[in-house]
């Protein structure tokens, strides 16, 4: 059981690691200045080292664990509910945030990294800065089994969607300049608020 903690532990941060690696200014930098055709090709680049890369997790989750909850019908039904709603929500925050560009096919057809970009404020980046985190993490979290192995994991998902926000707020606020910052005075980063879902 150690032994599957300790390598839940070094493959999330490994991930964790690389991927952070990967959207540094730094690395962009470089591969903008040594690497033709770079803005075309980044982001599908990153997307499918993503998911490339997220391929041992199964297989990972599937070494001994222990159950530490199991919640009973009818009760898990409504986990059950909810984590449909929020994969038909993720779904929707995708297709509200341009998909063409956020997959890195737009890319491909001419627009560079930041020029394909566009700051989205309407639909679900109304009452919340950062959809795509919010309702991962709620399909995450309402799973109606939890063991031990689905705890870290899922622990260590909210953490790096928690550092990514953060990161991610200093990207947008470079690349939109005033609009974005004072959508981050109108708009909650991770979690709506009551007054906000009332407007």
């Amino acid at each position: 059981m150690t032994q599957t903690i300790l390598l839940l532990l070094l493959y999330l941060l490994l991930y964790a690691g690389l991927h952070s690696l990967l959207a540094a200014r730094a690395v962009k930098a470089w591969g903008r200045a040594h690497l033709p055709g770079f803005d075309r090709w980044y982001r599908l680049f990153y997307n499918a080292v993503a998911g490339i890369t997220l391929l041992p997790l199964p297989w990972l989750l599937g070494l001994p664990d222990r159950i530490l909850y199991a919640v009973p019908a009818p009760w898990s039904w409504l986990l059950w509910a909810g984590q449909g709603l929020s994969a038909v929500a993720l779904l929707l925050a995708v297709l509200q945030a341009n998909p063409a560009y956020f997959v890195g096919l737009a890319q491909l057809a001419g627009d560079g990294e930041e020029r394909g970009d566009r700051l989205v404020v309407g639909g679900l980046y109304r009452y919340v800065r950062h959809p795509l985190y919010l309702f991962s993490l709620l399909f995450l979290w309402l799973s109606p089994v939890m063991t031990l192995n689905r705890l870290v994991v899922y622990g260590l998902v909210t953490l790096y969607f928690y550092v990514g926000s953060l990161h991610e707020e200093r990207r947008l606020a470079q690349t939109f300049g005033q609009p974005y910052r004072a959508y981050q005075q109108k708009v909650p980063r991770l979690w709506p608020s009551l007054r906000r879902l009332n407007d």
